[in-house]
């Protein structure tokens, strides 16, 4: 997933940067009045979206609650047109 926000202002995409740029974006949204923040990842970056929802819940955001978690896998496509599938997340959490 690319690292910036997708085009919907509750979203936040878990890429390459540190855990703590995503809490943050997290904790923001949550500070402008969102009142549900979905945090999605794929691939390798599934593990840090689950940490930046545990952070966000235990440190800063101590009313969040996990809303909802759907997990799936979403087919790729090689340069060489072979297909794959790649496993993903979207933690849901509400205030």
């Amino acid at each position: 997933m690319t690292e910036k926000q997708g085009s919907k202002d509750n979203v936040v995409l878990i890429g390459k940067k540190p855990s703590m740029a995503y809490v943050m974006a997290v904790v923001t949204q949550f500070g402008t009045g969102q009142t549900s923040i979905e945090i999605k990842a794929r691939g390798k970056a599934i593990s840090k979206a689950v940490d930046v929802a545990e952070i966000v819940r235990n440190k800063f955001v101590k009313d969040a609650k996990i809303k909802d978690i759907l997990v799936g896998t979403e087919q790729m496509e090689t340069e060489k047109k072979e297909r794959f599938g790649v496993s993903t997340i979207k933690i849901t959490l509400a205030k």
